[in-house]
């Protein structure tokens, strides 16, 4: 496997001039907001989001330098939801630190959320990118309707194989594949190849999921901060517990839910669970599951010239699937 860390590095001319603008963003009357978004915000993470809109503006042959604020957008908006989610599932860590909710309460990890959200449209509007505006709104849509469908199947071990990719993609990759289509809008490209970005960035996205729901239950150390298995303690019916699932029988599974929603499962009853997902298969299953995504990523991108571009978002589709963090 690739050094990850050291793929990563050629995009840092990228890197930077995001964080400058992320740093911008910030800007608030408000020293909580300010404080707590600068936490959430630039504390962490690998800016693939702004990364994937920027790119496909270039592969468009758009190169103008307000691809830089208006690529802040996609974290923003991601930020929001990680700390939107981190309160709804009372998480106490996010990338390997403790979760602003734990630190702020509550109350302040959703209002910052809000801002953050609030301030991705205004960057909209002064930029006069109204397409874009609508692409947010929307995007933000189905966000809020993935998880709210993600809460309501809370321990539902009855959960199938569709109902998960509904709610990863609502939840996960609206936003990936907002990204990628928001350069080709930007960049005023025709809508063929708006529309192969979005189903580019669409099916990256799956991937992207996918591969983050394995990692929860195969990585011994997570660099996110959190115990491996947390997705299950959380309530969270992901692709790999799903699979896993198909093998018990109806009244295994019940039994299962029963513990789980009551809050009486034992740390053996998490451990078995853990040790049924990696010993059955399913791992295996759901990395095929995602590399097929990670494939048809890839025929999105066809009708495109080969670009150094176009080789970096080929090799960016890749990373997703091949990442260990």
């Amino acid at each position: 496997m690739r050094d990850e860390s050291k793929f990563l590095d050629q995009f840092n001319s990228y890197f930077s001039r995001i964080n400058q603008e992320l740093d911008r963003v910030l800007d608030s009357r408000v020293s909580l907001i300010e404080e707590v978004g600068s936490y959430s915000l630039l504390g962490g993470g690998k800016r693939l989001r702004p990364l994937f809109f920027i790119l496909c503006c270039q592969i468009c042959n758009y190169h103008e330098s307000d691809i830089y604020p208006l690529s802040t957008i996609f974290e923003c908006i991601h930020a929001a939801s990680l700390l939107h989610d981190d309160v709804l599932d009372n998480a106490s860590f996010r990338r390997g630190r403790s979760s602003a909710n734990k630190i702020w309460g509550n109350s302040a990890a959703v209002l910052v959320g809000d801002f953050l959200f609030t301030k991705s449209s205004r960057i909209a509007v002064e930029k006069k990118q109204v397409e874009l505006l609508k692409v947010l709104v929307d995007t933000a849509v189905v966000m809020t309707e993935g998880q709210a469908t993600e809460l309501y199947n809370t321990y539902n071990c009855n959960m199938t194989r569709r109902e998960y990719m509904a709610i990863i993609t609502s939840k996960t990759a609206a936003l990936i594949s907002a990204a990628c289509a928001s350069g080709g809008i930007v960049a005023g490209a025709k809508q063929a190849m708006v529309q192969s970005l979005r189903n580019f960035g669409l099916n990256m996205g799956i991937a992207f999921q996918i591969v983050d729901d394995v990692l929860d239950y195969t990585d011994p150390v997570r660099k996110s901060g959190k115990q491996i298995g947390n997705d299950l303690r959380e309530g969270k019916m992901t692709l790999p517990l799903i699979y896993t699932l198909t093998y018990l029988g109806k009244g295994e599974r019940d039994r299962l839910e029963h513990l789980f929603r009551n809050g009486k499962a034992s740390e053996k009853d998490y451990l078995r669970i853990r040790e049924l997902v990696q010993d059955n298969g399913a791992i295996n299953k759901c990395r095929k599951d995602a590399q097929y995504y990670v494939d048809l990523a890839e025929t999105y991108l066809s009708l495109f010239p080969d670009s150094p571009i176009k080789d970096s978002l080929l090799e960016l589709n890749q990373f997703v699937v091949d990442r260990s963090y």
